[in-house]
């Protein structure tokens, strides 16, 4: 249990200090994106995975000379981890100083094993060195099924959230927990930690908010934090009655002792 505990705040670390950063793009070329004619740049787009989808992807090249695009990449990522990418080939040149225009037919067929509700989506145009050229974010509503990999890792999430706050509980009505109170607390913090991680996705899944950094973060933080404080503010556990050595005890003590049948009368 010790090292499942261990894995959920090592993964909300990670949650924390990998916010996602973008790779380096170039300032040569300029994106906008819609998907199914619904404009990427401060919407919601929805993917269905049983049809296909059209990307179009405007690329303005501002700079001096041509700019060689190799492929168009599509990355959904939720708390550091990536669920689903399509990378999908399409070479073409943006001429300097003009605006080319290309439509795509991406096939999410399979994204509906992969991930449900919101996720934070990536969509970038990488050159021939595998290097980003422009890039653009928005957000994907995934209508995929509980039993994708995201709705599992949700699931799997919540059961061991429930573990740790059970096994918390009954420590503490045992009075089998630490007599230090930082370690009681760092026993709490990691239930903290599951519950946030766990409502991030619900409502991720329920379409409510995604899980982006800013509100990731908060969320796993407070989490963690009223976990921890409420580890620290834990009764200390009640040390087991000592034996009862009364002394006005009226008992009086006795030996007893067999009588031995062979001993043999002196004349």
């Amino acid at each position: 249990m010790r090292r499942v505990i261990a894995a959920m705040v090592a993964l909300a670390a990670c949650a924390v200090m990998s916010v996602g950063s973008p790779a380096a793009a170039s300032d040569m070329l300029q994106i906008s994106v819609s998907l199914n004619g619904t404009s990427a740049d401060g919407n919601t787009v929805t993917i269905d995975p049983g049809k296909p989808a059209e990307l179009t992807v405007v690329a303005t090249n501002d700079s001096s000379g041509v700019v060689r695009v190799r492929s168009v990449r599509v990355t959904g990522v939720a708390l550091a981890l990536t669920f689903f990418s399509y990378d999908t080939t399409m070479p073409f040149d943006v001429p300097a100083h003009s605006k080319v225009t290309r439509t795509l037919v991406l096939d999410f067929g399979d994204l509906g094993g992969q991930a449900i509700g919101l996720l934070p989506t990536t969509v970038e145009v990488v050159g021939g060195q595998r290097d980003v050229l422009a890039s653009t974010d928005t957000v994907s509503d995934v209508r995929g099924t509980l039993w994708s990999v995201y709705g599992m890792f949700g699931l799997a999430l919540l059961v061991l959230t429930v573990l740790a706050w059970l096994t918390a509980f009954i420590a503490m009505a045992r009075h089998r927990l630490s007599p230090n109170r930082w370690r009681r607390a760092l026993r709490f913090l990691s239930a903290g930690v599951g519950t946030g991680l766990v409502a991030v996705i619900t409502l991720s899944v329920l379409r409510l908010v995604p899980p982006a950094p800013a509100i990731e973060i908060p969320v796993v933080l407070g989490a963690a934090a009223i976990g921890l404080l409420l580890g620290y503010l834990t009764p200390h556990p009640a040390p087991p009655p000592p034996p009862s050595t009364r002394d006005d005890d009226p008992t009086i003590a006795m030996h007893t002792q067999r009588f031995d049948h062979t001993t043999q009368e002196f004349a």
